[in-house]
């Protein structure tokens, strides 16, 4: 029998946090999702694998048992994707950089020049990914390095350089009656409409909606986006305002979108990650100086 991984992690992240809804958050997919996804493996074990309660989600005799085995299971099965593409990267003398929104703004390219003269014949592949991949394929093992915004999930299993720090100002509509103001404070947003960043619910998306400096004021979703465009065109047409980085007001500007400075938030930044398993590895090493020498 052939069993997706990808239904074994969301078994043990259901496992792990006794509740479909935190697993939900952790994994990025929607609760209906989830628990189709648990299903479905029940059905091809042909057992059942939680009991479901009010309480949250236990783990049947049998799921005590898979529960036991499947993250030993799926590190090995990680470290062996991890070093197949790794070996194919290496061969073709590619180093595969993720990167999020406008990665190290300016720096970007001074970074990729630097690396091109520390690793004659090495190219840097510059891989963007959704905003519903905060790692940018990073924790999937499909690069090598990333250049992302912290906080993001799974920070903590990562090895993580901060390359600098830049506050987070508004995106709003052009006509919006505090699109005149020179500064906005923070508080003055709070009832506002926000254009929010896929998965539909996590900390991460949380972070850019400042739901945490709120004092516990609700946070209103306007609409929700995945890529640039679409987050831009929501904000133009008036669906809602966003939190952005300052440097999104040079590298995603367009009519009929105004960025203001914002007080009362704090401030965001940019890092260079990579896996703890590629510490001795003399490519990631200079690219990772690369990026500390050149912002």
């Amino acid at each position: 029998m052939d069993v997706d991984t990808r239904l074994l992690r969301s078994f043990l992240a259901v496992a792990e946090d006794g509740s479909l809804t935190r697993a939900a958050e952790r994994l990025f997919v929607s609760q209906p999702a989830l628990t189709k996804q648990i299903k479905q493996l029940e059905t091809q074990l042909g057992v059942r694998l939680f009991t479901r309660s009010k309480a949250g989600m236990a783990l049947t005799e049998p799921g005590q048992t898979l529960a036991a085995q499947v993250p030993a299971l799926l590190a090995e099965w990680d470290e062996v994707l991890r070093e197949t593409k790794s070996a194919a990267s290496k061969s073709a003398r590619v180093l595969r950089v993720g990167f999020v929104g406008s990665a190290a703004n300016e720096a970007t390219q001074h970074i990729i020049a630097e690396f091109a003269r520390r690793r004659p014949g090495w190219r840097a592949d510059m891989r963007q990914a959704p905003w519903s991949n905060p790692t940018a394929g990073l924790a999937d093992g499909d690069v090598d390095a990333a250049l992302l915004r912290l906080p993001f999930p799974g920070q903590d299993t990562l090895r993580v350089e901060v390359l600098f720090t830049e506050p987070r100002w508004v995106a709003l509509p052009t006509a919006h009656p505090l699109a005149s103001r020179e500064v906005i404070d923070f508080q003055d947003l709070w009832d506002e409409p926000f254009v929010a960043a896929l998965p539909e619910s996590g900390w991460w998306r949380d972070y850019w909606l400042a739901a945490d400096e709120r004092d516990g004021h609700p946070v209103r979703i306007g609409a929700v986006t995945d890529q640039p465009d679409d987050w831009l065109s929501a904000i133009a047409n008036g669906y809602g305002i966003a939190l952005a980085p300052e440097s999104a007001a040079r590298f995603y500007s367009r009519p009929g979108v105004v960025y203001r400075p914002v007080s009362g938030v704090s401030a965001s930044q940019v890092g260079i990650a990579w896996a703890p398993a590629d510490d001795g590895n003399p490519i990631v090493h200079d690219f990772v100086r690369c990026c500390l020498d050149n912002v």
